[in-house]
């Protein structure tokens, strides 16, 4: 006898409950939040309850604050507009500007009040005839050696340079023998050449052929002596100071300039002496500036140049020191001129190694007077 297997139908598993505070009577809308609620809820690890619900109403409109997105408690940036400039106190450059001022007011009025200076006696001169043609003299000699001079610095620099031993030797030699004698005793040995030399002749060394010859007293005049002396002397000087500048350029750059093919020609003129020339130029000029001043030696040799000049004058009307601050203001002028092209020259040179370049004496002026402008507010 078979028996079979009565199947037992089970029933469909009842639907969860409604959460709780969804009436039954809800719509799914309602029904589909509570269980999501409800399934975030298991979600959450055991032990982390949720946290309080956030205030709604007035108490959460109070904390965003008037405007909404503010927090009330946060103050309002704090307007600067009224607040002055004032500057910071310096108390000791005003007590050392005072002290300088009194000094300079005293010096002032020693000068202006002083009748031994005779003012006007040095007004009389400054501009007398025999005054300008001394100062043309000496300028004359400053721009004849200034230019031979250097022109003679710049080979015997080369010649510094240079890999050859006898050319190395003759130009060291050179530089240090006339910077080692003082320039009056130059002057001296190059007036009385022709008691060591009568004549001077050109011609093949070593033989009788003579090209030309002259009477060394005719050759060697006071004019000569005085612009062979300053010239050889400042020919010195000028070689280290030229030697110096093309040192001073970094040796890479020639070493790249060679390397692209740069002829060695175009590499010193082009390359080397524009950056030799901001180390060359400020002592250049100030050996320019001392050759003005040192062309007064040249009244040992009875030269006719401005402070000769200005000895003959006091000489005879024995009012030497108006005579003597004659020269010196024409000095002053001289070097004061010069100092101005030097700080344009300077400037111009002076592109390649500043981002931005110095500011001229008019620009300092209008950039001091804007600072020290009374002070405004910003308004």
């Amino acid at each position: 006898m078979s028996s079979a297997a009565t199947t037992v139908p089970q029933s469909a598993p009842e639907p969860a409950s409604a959460a709780p505070g969804v009436a039954q009577g809800a719509g799914p809308d309602a029904r589909q939040s509570a269980g999501q609620g409800a399934a975030e809820a298991s979600a959450a690890p055991a032990g982390i309850t949720a946290g309080p619900e956030p205030e709604t109403g007035t108490a959460a409109a109070g904390a965003a604050g008037p405007s909404g997105g503010v927090p009330a408690s946060r103050k309002p940036a704090a307007d600067y507009a009224d607040y002055p400039l004032v500057p910071a106190p310096r108390p000791w450059r005003w007590v050392g500007t005072a002290v300088v001022a009194l000094g300079v007011a005293a010096v002032a009025w020693s000068l202006a009040t002083n009748p031994r200076w005779e003012w006007g006696v040095v007004a009389q001169w400054f501009t007398a005839q025999s005054v300008i043609n001394g100062l043309v003299e000496t300028l004359k000699l400053t721009a004849i050696s200034g230019v031979l001079g250097f022109v003679l610095g710049f080979i015997l620099a080369l010649m510094r340079l240079s890999s050859s031993p006898l050319l190395l030797s003759v130009s060291w030699t050179f530089s240090w023998i006339f910077r080692s004698t003082p320039l009056l005793v130059q002057m001296l040995l190059w007036y009385n050449l022709g008691y060591l030399y009568e004549k001077i002749s050109l011609g093949i060394p070593f033989t009788d052929v003579r090209f030309f010859e002259v009477q060394t007293t005719t050759l060697i005049s006071q004019f000569a002596a005085a612009v062979l002396g300053l010239t050889l002397n400042q020919a010195a000087y000028s070689a280290e100071i030229i030697r110096g500048g093309i040192l001073s350029v970094d040796q890479g750059q020639l070493e790249a300039a060679a390397a692209l093919g740069i002829p060695a020609w175009r590499r010193s003129t082009r390359i080397v002496l524009p950056q030799a020339m901001r180390a060359i130029l400020p002592n250049a000029f100030n050996e320019i500036i001392g050759l003005v001043k040192g062309t007064s030696i040249v009244y040992v040799l009875a030269y006719s140049e401005l402070f000769y000049t200005v000895q003959v004058i006091y000489n005879r009307t024995q009012q030497v020191l108006p005579l003597l601050l004659v020269a010196t203001l024409w000095y002053v002028v001289i070097t004061s001129v010069l100092s101005v092209f030097q700080y344009y020259i300077e400037r111009h040179y002076s592109k390649g190694a500043v981002r931005t370049l110095p500011l001229t004496p008019l620009q300092k002026a209008r950039k001091f007077f804007a600072t020290h402008a009374p002070v405004r507010s910003l308004r």
